[in-house]
């Protein structure tokens, strides 16, 4: 009774692909956390639903709006960083790296970069580790790997920050850590190589609802298709 004509097309609407189109403050949210409701009451049970949000206070808001609705509990509301990781300490052997790794922080990250300029035999005064940092971020969220960078770096700037990315991936390697940006890479390449791990998760999350889409990068509109 608290959703318009349009709401309840979207909330009420029960399997295959639906994308909604709407402007801020018309209950985006409260469309998603309804249509999780609804998708219980019509018999789907509440871990076969996945939403998936970008900011932790956004998916706490979510998740405390669809608990209030009883039926919802047991579904499956984070952001996609947290659902990476969840997905990487499951099947991490999959992933090539150990279910207790570590998550380096901004602070964390800066060490290391520091650490793999320096390592390579370089000036933090010549090569800014915040730019350094920037740079190989946006790598990560277009999916391309140290190894992938080295075969394409082919200038003097691009082959030393190759060089850079690789020492400072096996540094964290090296501590069993990932970054941000690594949650999100490794999961794609998880999710894309290996097809039963796929499968199992779709089995699983037979629902995904993914709020603010149009907010997604390469590697999360990857990981969601």
């Amino acid at each position: 009774s608290r959703l318009t004509a349009s709401q309840q097309k979207a909330v009420f609407h029960r399997d295959g692909p639906l994308l909604v189109i709407a402007g801020p403050g018309s209950g985006k949210t409260r469309v998603i956390t309804c249509r999780i409701a609804a998708l219980v009451d019509s018999g789907v049970p509440a871990y076969n639903i996945c939403a998936i949000t970008f900011t932790n206070k956004a998916a706490e808001e979510m998740r405390q709006r669809a608990f209030s609705f009883a039926a919802s509990a047991g579904a499956r509301i984070s952001t996609f960083h947290s659902l990476c990781v969840r997905i990487l300490r499951k099947y991490s052997d999959f992933a090539g790296i150990t279910p207790n790794f570590s998550i380096y922080d901004s602070s964390d990250q800066s060490k290391c970069v520091k650490q793999a300029i320096t390592d390579c035999n370089l000036n933090t005064a010549d090569f800014s580790p915040a730019r350094t940092l920037d740079a190989i971020s946006a790598l990560k969220n277009k999916l391309i790997d140290a190894d992938a960078f080295e075969k394409q770096a082919y200038d003097f700037f691009s082959k030393t920050l190759s060089k850079i990315y690789s020492r400072y991936q096996q540094i964290l390697k090296d501590a069993n850590a990932v970054d941000f940006d690594d949650l999100l890479m490794k999961a794609a390449f998880l999710l894309e190589n290996n097809a039963g791990v796929c499968e199992e998760l779709g089995h699983q999350y037979k629902y995904l609802l993914i709020d603010e889409y149009q907010d997604t990068n390469h590697a999360q509109y990857r990981i969601a298709k």
